[in-house]
């Protein structure tokens, strides 16, 4: 079917959501609007799906959920004998609608769906799928991005984003399957009263809050340490989790931002609610400057990331997701290494992009460095790698820059609950001594040297965008800068064609890792600039690194590099 025929299908047969109706009705004519909601499939990937919420197949609505969630019914039904699904969603506008017409084609399939009655982190959607013994998981979620989007995450029998393998058949089921005719459903309710749908129990809750208490190390300081927090949830899923798993641990000062602490899906004080974002912690800012508190905590709407903000001078500064990992493992690894703690043969797992800070904290404690391609499932495939041999008690840490950490092996996706532990325990415990979180990072940085990362990320939405982004990755493979911000290229790797060249000798090394669309460019003195187009979003990402004795010249060098790059994208 043509553009034009897709459209009138939907006038025909999508009845059964009022909005999308409307929305069809208000683009009669209007050939752009028409043509950017029709002219794809939304594609279904390791990641699931995730796109603008409203009409049309490039579009998320009851149709491609239902459609997407036959397709995954069929390889269960096929893959697994009296299969199982769990099915978490967060707070974006939808998601509750979404869950239920998925757990409605689950069931109408002769699949048991366990369902969270409330919102809940991602998670804890992944520990429901290991604890409950599930074939497969989904939660409704578009992490963090703008309210006008929603996502559809899958998860494998191991609590792990569905693998690339397992997402390739699924993909194909769905293709095979006719978005309005081919889907089977049945009502929440009717699925609720037949068994076949049923509510996760609080049972469920307490395992996921003591195993993640078990992460902790110094624990029993917490409630005499005098920490004050400022939290803010971002109108997501995190509110009652975490407090609740600081209040267990004795962390009782907590102001919590009144305007983004309940479930709110149009995030309106906050249009981008990612933690990464000062913008979207603007608010917490400001209470902070009434409270004093010794550390400022925000999570994104499915409460997998957790940004933070400590006392400066006269104000609060915001740490990186690089910042806040670094020091979050050497933390782990000096006070299990003092309580004698630490496993035989310790594992800390980063992605590609991630601080090689990690490297040095992990030299000085003997701890193996495990590297993977971007996107926190590659990190619990690391983790379920060390099940497999029955050592799973070897993993530590695993982190990426993006302000996702996981400590312990109970769920297999970055977890803000426990990181939100683990950073406020951390800062009481240097609160006990005496130092700041200013002082400890310093620190850090006087044993290890100073590493300053930023990125960039440039939008690219559309289907014009989509070829934008493929001719930037094309001519950087075709044209490879010599130089960045003055500094020479020594190195460059593509991980399209698994290969590194030294750009002085031509010589190559091959690169072990999956396939993916990235290109790092080495530079001279330990700077880096790494590009790849987003998996989830529809921007194009670019990492920089710079190192130095101090912080303001390797601020600077990376200014330079930036500004540089920028200008070689087009951008």
């Amino acid at each position: 079917m043509n553009v034009q025929e897709l459209y009138k299908l939907w006038l025909e047969k999508a009845v059964e959501d009022g909005d999308l109706q409307t929305e069809l009705k208000s683009i009669a004519g209007n050939e752009n609007e028409i043509n950017d909601r029709f002219y794809r499939s939304l594609e279904f990937g390791t990641g699931g799906l995730r796109g603008v919420i409203g009409a049309g197949t490039n579009r998320l609505n009851i149709y491609t959920i239902r459609r997407a969630t036959q397709g995954l019914a069929d390889y269960v039904n096929e893959a697994f004998k009296n299969p199982s699904v769990a099915i978490a969603y967060d707070s974006r506008i939808k998601s509750d609608v979404f869950a239920k017409n998925a757990a409605g084609v689950l069931a109408a399939n002769g699949i048991k769906v366990y369902i969270y009655s409330e919102l809940m982190p991602t998670p804890m959607l992944s520990f429901a799928v290991r604890e409950l013994k599930c074939d497969a998981g989904i939660v409704i979620t578009a992490s963090h991005n703008p309210a006008k989007y929603n996502g559809y995450k899958v998860y494998g029998d191991d609590g792990c984003q569905m693998t690339l393998e397992a997402a390739e058949i699924v993909l194909n089921k769905i293709n095979a399957v006719d978005m309005f005719d081919g889907v089977k459903i049945v009502q929440f309710e009717d699925g609720l009263a037949n068994g076949m749908i049923e509510y996760i129990k609080d049972d469920v809750l307490e395992a996921y809050y003591n195993n993640v208490i078990a992460q902790g190390i110094n624990v029993d300081l917490c409630a005499t340490s005098g920490l004050k927090v400022v939290y803010t949830p971002l109108n997501g899923s995190g509110n009652k989790p975490v407090r609740n798993i600081l209040n267990k641990i004795g962390i009782k000062d907590i102001v919590v931002v009144a305007e983004q602490e309940n479930p709110d899906g149009n995030f309106t004080t906050c249009p981008y609610p990612n933690p990464e974002i000062k913008e979207a912690l603007d608010l917490g800012l400001k209470l902070c400057e009434k409270e004093k508190p010794d550390l400022l905590l925000a999570t994104d709407p499915d409460c997998d990331r957790v940004g933070i903000a400590v006392p400066s001078g006269d104000g609060y500064e915001l740490f990186t997701g690089n910042e806040v990992g670094a020091m979050l493992l050497e933390y782990i690894c000096s006070e299990r290494t003092c309580r004698g703690t630490m496993p035989k043969n310790p594992v800390t797992v980063k992605t590609i992009v991630t601080t090689d800070l990690v490297k040095a904290i992990a030299k000085e404690y003997n701890v193996e460095v495990i590297e993977v391609l971007t996107g926190f499932k590659f990190i619990g495939e690391q983790i379920g790698f060390l099940e497999d041999k029955g050592e799973e008690s070897r993993y530590i840490f695993g982190f990426e820059e993006s302000y996702g950490y996981l400590a312990g092996t109970y769920v297999r996706d970055k977890d803000a609950v426990v990181a939100s532990m683990l950073i406020c325990e951390m800062a009481a415990f240097y609160r006990t001594k005496g130092i700041s979180m200013i002082q400890a990072r310093d620190n850090l940085y006087k044993k290890y040297g100073v590493y300053v990362h930023t990125q960039q990320s440039f939008t690219c939405e559309g289907k014009t965008g989509m070829e934008k982004m493929k001719e930037i990755m094309t001519g950087l493979r075709e044209n490879p800068p010599a130089e960045i911000g003055g500094l020479k290229v020594t190195k460059i790797s593509d991980y399209i064609k698994s290969v590194s060249v030294d750009t002085q000798t031509g010589e190559q090394t091959q690169i072990t890792l999956p396939k993916s669309d990235v290109l790092v460019f080495e530079l001279t003195g330990g700077a880096s600039a790494i590009i790849r187009p987003s998996g989830t979003e529809p921007k194009i990402k670019v990492y920089y690194t710079t190192t130095g004795a101090e912080k303001a010249s390797a601020q600077n060098l990376e200014k330079e590099i930036s500004k540089d790059f920028q200008k070689i994208l087009g951008f």
